[in-house]
């Protein structure tokens, strides 16, 4: 049996989420558990749960995406913990191509693949693909799971065996802390790149920094838990990285050549003032939901 967790709050898309589940033909008997603090939310839940058994609300107390999570892995029934938002829509057999992973009896987390539901022909849009494409794809994960080094897993969607782990500290990024936690007792963290999750990404500066700054320093306090952390975000390695001929051979024409180079800057101002925050306000990463309504549909 299957544990898929969705975690949402006043989520609008959060419907399509839960039928992008249902419309599978799913390999194996799952329970689909919706955690949301709202009203809006459960409403929905409870009345698909009348012409679904699978669904199961779960109240979330509201204090946070990953104290909600905790609560949630103590009711799980399943072998295997899949983990999603409900912001999101999945590809169609995304949960078997992630399962198929756990065949290999060495591997404890593995990590779907995100994918931009954006227009590429636009700014934002574009770099949203270049991010997912070459940053979180390529680089972060496929480079590193075909030479059997440690990676981080996406937060949209990523699966863990049920009972190794039974708590997640609430003041790192979980899908960092997950897969370590797995690394640690000696499994291997695999990467389904044919389980595809489709995300909105930002359509304004605002909201682009607001986000990637969070995604960032959601990885402050990971040496707290986790002295010996592979550095796999970090400015060293962007810059290193982002000047690689992979990178560089990304763009099509001479606008998406711009809007790459366009991205240095950006970037470099959100490592900025991600250590002015730390170093001299003394800001720390606390878990909690924060919308950028311009991912929202």
């Amino acid at each position: 049996m299957l544990s898929i967790i969705i975690t949402a709050f006043n989520e609008p898309l959060v419907e399509k989420t839960i039928f992008s589940i249902l419309n599978q033909t799913i390999e194996e008997p799952y329970e689909l558990i919706i955690a949301a603090p709202d009203k809006r939310t459960k409403k929905i839940v409870k009345e698909l749960s009348k012409t679904h058994q699978q669904l199961k609300y779960f109240k979330d107390p509201g204090k946070g995406k990953v104290f909600a999570l905790n609560q949630v892995f103590k009711i799980t029934e399943g072998r295997i913990l899949i983990l999603t938002d409900g912001d999101l829509y999945l590809g169609n057999n995304s949960i078997n191509e992630i399962i198929k992973k756990f065949e290999n009896p060495k591997v404890g987390c593995v990590s779907g693949r995100p994918m931009a539901q954006d227009d590429k022909n636009t700014l934002f849009g574009y770099w949203a693909h270049f991010l997912y494409d070459i940053g979180a794809h390529k680089i972060s994960r496929k480079k590193r799971y075909e030479t059997d080094k440690f990676l981080e897993c996406s937060g949209y969607l990523y699966a863990f065996r049920n009972n190794i782990i039974s708590k997640l500290p609430l003041d790192v990024a979980e899908d960092s802390i997950t897969p370590y936690l797995f690394w640690k007792k000696g499994y291997k963290i695999a990467y389904a790149e044919n389980s595809l999750v489709y995300v909105k990404n930002p359509t304004n500066m605002h909201d682009f920094i607001k986000q990637r700054k969070r995604a960032a320093d959601s990885h402050t306090k990971l040496k707290k838990y986790a002295p010996d952390f592979p550095k796999v975000k970090t400015l060293k390695n962007e810059i290193l990285e982002g000047l690689s001929l992979e990178v560089l051979k990304y763009p099509k024409n001479p606008k998406e050549l711009i809007w790459t180079l366009a991205l240095y800057p950006v970037r470099l101002y959100i490592w900025l003032v991600l250590f002015f925050d730390l170093k001299f306000k003394k800001k720390e990463y606390q878990d909690g939901w924060e919308r950028s309504e311009s991912t929202k549909i």
